[in-house]
């Protein structure tokens, strides 16, 4: 009887052990993304993981894959659904498959300037979207900024007959593929890692995206024009898993919403200083020509794509695409 006892007594301390060993280690968080650290994102990531380390010692660690390394775009959702990721920031355009509604970012010349992005993301409708997955698992915590979209090519982009016959790399978007055919160009969907090698190799002959990632990924030396178009918006929704989210201790969880906002704001403030770096490197380069538009110009792409509005406005909602583009005016 007492062999027994002492097992048990045994099995008990062992447990004991086990459970205070598994009470120690530290809250991982995987934060995967698909750009260069030279980036408003790739910033805000090491950010976060400085800020939530330094904070909260011991009870989290938090590790972060850039360029792809661990997952790359066309996988990174389901990475994060499966619980093998637990932090990623995928651009606004990745959404679709789970709420029509944030097609609104897509929708070429809504906004006039980040400004107006910022304002219709901190409105209570742009708020809103933040929520609006988390029936499919997937919490918004915030928006980060990349910046305005700006149009590569081979060929000088100056009025839309330009891009006629044109191969460009989109994101998997409906709207970004009517976006291209409303100018008689030939969108192609391809992975972000793909698009140095598709540029180079003349797969596609364009491609859509701010200075800072035309420059991070070495885009300029393999297009011979880029046209300061401002056509659109580059940004991402920083997402967790809403089950890893809701299952984190309070205090830990209240500790990374407050590092959330610090770091969103402070991203924020920045993509605009990257993305003006970038430009100043890639005209340094001497590798690509830089096309400033005319207002008659750029309202000539303007009408040509805005047809593409009324395409979607009722998968997205006409009072949402009232309320985004009434950030315009404020």
């Amino acid at each position: 009887m007492f062999k027994l006892t002492a097992k048990a007594l045994a099995c008990a301390l062992s447990l004991t052990i086990a459970g205070l060993a598994q009470a120690a280690d530290p809250i991982v968080i995987k934060f995967s993304h698909v750009v260069a650290e030279n980036t408003p994102k790739g910033q805000g990531a090491l950010m976060f993981k400085k800020l939530a380390e330094e904070r909260l010692g011991d009870k989290v660690r938090v590790e972060v894959y850039p360029n792809s390394s661990l997952f790359g775009d066309g996988k990174e959702m389901e990475a994060l659904l499966l619980g093998d990721v637990q932090m990623i920031a995928p651009s606004l355009a990745k959404f679709e498959q789970y709420t029509k509604q944030l097609q609104v970012f897509d929708l070429p010349f809504l906004f006039n300037d980040i400004a107006a992005v910022d304002r219709f993301q901190q409105s209570a409708e742009g708020q809103a979207l933040l929520k609006s997955m988390e029936s499919k698992n997937i919490t918004g915590l915030g928006y980060w900024h990349n910046g305005m979209k700006q149009l590569s090519a081979n060929k000088a982009l100056r009025e839309p007959k330009d891009a006629r016959g044109l191969k460009f790399r989109v994101q998997a978007s409906a709207v970004l593929d009517e976006q291209f055919k409303a100018v008689r160009a030939n969108p192609r969907k391809m992975s972000f890692a793909e698009v140095y090698q598709g540029l180079q190799t003349g797969v596609v002959n364009g491609a859509e995206n701010p200075y800072s990632n035309i420059y991070s990924q070495k885009m300029h030396e393999v297009q011979k024009f880029i046209t300061e178009s401002d056509h659109g918006v580059l940004d991402y929704m920083l997402i967790t898993n809403t089950q890893f989210w809701e299952g984190l201790p309070a205090d830990v969880r209240g500790e990374l919403e407050k590092i959330n906002v610090e770091v969103t704001a402070e991203v924020n403030k920045q993509a605009d200083a990257l993305n003006q770096e970038a430009k100043e490197a890639i005209i340094a380069a001497g590798t690509s020509e830089i096309i400033q538009l005319t207002p008659e110009q750029r309202g000539q792409w303007r009408d040509a794509m805005k047809p593409v509005w009324g395409m979607f406005e009722a998968e997205i909602g006409a009072d949402l695409i009232k309320a985004a583009d009434s950030a315009n005016q404020q």
